[in-house]
């Protein structure tokens, strides 16, 4: 099984900055990709940022310019460098990991951190 294990959420007002951290650990043989995804209450979850083995990431439109993925392979983990927070951001993050284990490949999920932006 894998873990993942996040931080990093909290409070800020609107023009600032937070950083999250996802750590993944367990029988991993390799991860395939990892990122984050987002979900308002009564909304589907909807893709935040990933990033795939080699480096490519992608971003949901309303984030890019002002969020920044990245992913340290020696750690098993993602972070998201988020600037600019708006009010719409305010909702909780959930980190997920695609991993190749000894029982197979899965999709593998965090228990999520709440982020708030004050206008």
């Amino acid at each position: 099984q894998v873990q993942l294990v996040e931080s990093g959420g909290g409070l800020v007002q609107a023009g600032g900055s937070l950083r999250l951290s996802c750590a993944a650990s367990g029988r991993i043989s390799s991860i395939n990709a990892m990122g984050w995804y987002r979900q308002a209450p009564g909304k589907q979850r909807e893709l935040v940022a990933s990033i795939i083995n080699g480096g490519s990431t992608n971003y949901a439109d309303s984030v890019k310019g002002r969020f920044t993925i990245s992913r340290d392979n020696a750690k098993n983990t993602v972070y998201l460098q988020m600037n600019s927070l708006k009010p719409e951001d305010t909702v909780v993050y959930y980190c997920y990991c695609n991993a190749n284990t000894y029982y197979g490949t899965g999709t593998y999920w965090g228990q999520g951190t709440q982020v708030t932006v004050s206008s």
